[in-house]
């Protein structure tokens, strides 16, 4: 006998798939379309609709997409 327990048996771990994100925080967000706080603040904040619990601000992805699709401009040839 060679002293060594039989190897359990290995069961591969399912990999599950990310749970999308339907809200951002307001870091996150910011991060998502490549801008800072302030001008956040100052520029887009007041064109989109926040859902507010206590202190905590969460901004809809179709929200952010649907600024963006109302804020681009063509590029000009």
């Amino acid at each position: 006998m060679s002293g060594h327990a039989p190897a359990p048996s290995v069961r591969p771990v399912a990999q599950k798939a990310p749970v999308p994100r339907l809200a951002l925080s307001v870091q996150e967000a910011c991060a998502s379309i490549g801008v800072s706080w302030d001008y956040w603040r100052e520029h887009v904040e007041h064109e989109l609709r926040v859902v507010r619990r206590g202190r905590r601000k969460l901004i809809a992805v179709t929200e952010l997409e649907r600024w963006l699709a109302e804020n681009g401009e063509r590029a000009s040839a």
